[in-house]
């Protein structure tokens, strides 16, 4: 084991939600730390391991409200690492995956702080697995396309749902429960038929999992009726038939136990 070092700064990424999904590695890098800033997603579980001398900032961000600008989490870790102590940036899911971890990589890196990443469980992985869907399945998908839905309106780099819309099996959509209307619009205008099915994960993996399965053709108004809230991620493609052939099956073994 490579104990934790003074004066640099690991990327750690929590995993989904459930803090016994963390890896052994992020663990031990939590235990060993003078400084943690956390993210909101964050499970509080996770910071009880931390040392109790250790300082624990809070640099959440939730949808137009941020606990601390962008640049002043690089500026932290830069100036915590200078004073020669052991860093954690602690992210949900894996801090490369719409996590800002590589622009943190390289703020430190043009400053001369060496870093190690410390991966996670993406919520595309993650979350999907909990509610029973597989991103891949020999019958239904060959390929899956983790997507951010923060870039539906006035973004320079737009996302091409025209390309998504045939050329993937499975979407994941991180951050598009605000957007669902304009994704689920997006995709039907590029051909994406209304009886595909889609499935929102809240909360994924945590005690408050909810699920709600329906198609592009009806899922905005589902979510409406039943007060979908984030973190949430969007599912779409025929693999999310699986969860209902597994809770069938589940249900026949049960009745046949009974």
């Amino acid at each position: 084991m490579r104990n934790i070092t003074a004066g640099m700064v690991y990327i750690v990424g929590a995993g989904p939600g459930d803090p016994e999904l963390i890896t052994i590695k992020a663990m031990r890098r939590i235990q060993q730390a003078d400084v943690v800033l956390y993210d909101r997603l964050i499970s509080k579980e996770l910071l009880g391991y931390a040392s109790s001398q250790a300082e624990l900032v809070y640099c959440g961000k939730a949808p137009g409200s941020h606990a601390m600008p962008q640049h002043l989490i690089n500026e932290a870790l830069v100036n915590y690492a200078r004073q020669g102590k052991s860093v954690v940036r602690l992210k949900g899911g894996d801090p490369l995956v719409f996590g800002r971890g590589a622009e943190e990589a390289l703020a430190l890196a043009t400053q001369g702080i060496p870093f190690e990443i410390v991966p996670g469980i993406t919520s595309a992985i993650g979350a999907a697995a909990a509610a029973g869907i597989p991103v891949t399945h020999r019958e239904y998908a060959a390929s899956f396309a983790c997507v951010t839905g923060s870039r539906c309106h006035g973004d320079k780099s737009p996302i091409r749902w025209d390309l998504l819309a045939h050329s993937v099996d499975t979407l994941a959509i991180y951050m598009g429960v605000s957007e669902l209307p304009a994704i689920r619009e997006e995709l039907l205008k590029h051909g994406k038929a209304s009886s595909t099915p889609v499935a929102l994960i809240e909360r994924g993996t945590t005690t408050r999992q909810r699920t709600i399965v329906g198609t592009l053709a009806n899922i905005h108004t589902l979510a409406i009726s039943m007060k979908l809230s984030n973190p949430a991620l969007i599912i779409i493609g025929d693999v999310v038939q699986v969860r209902e052939q597994l809770l069938h099956a589940e249900q026949q073994a049960i009745a046949q136990i009974g």
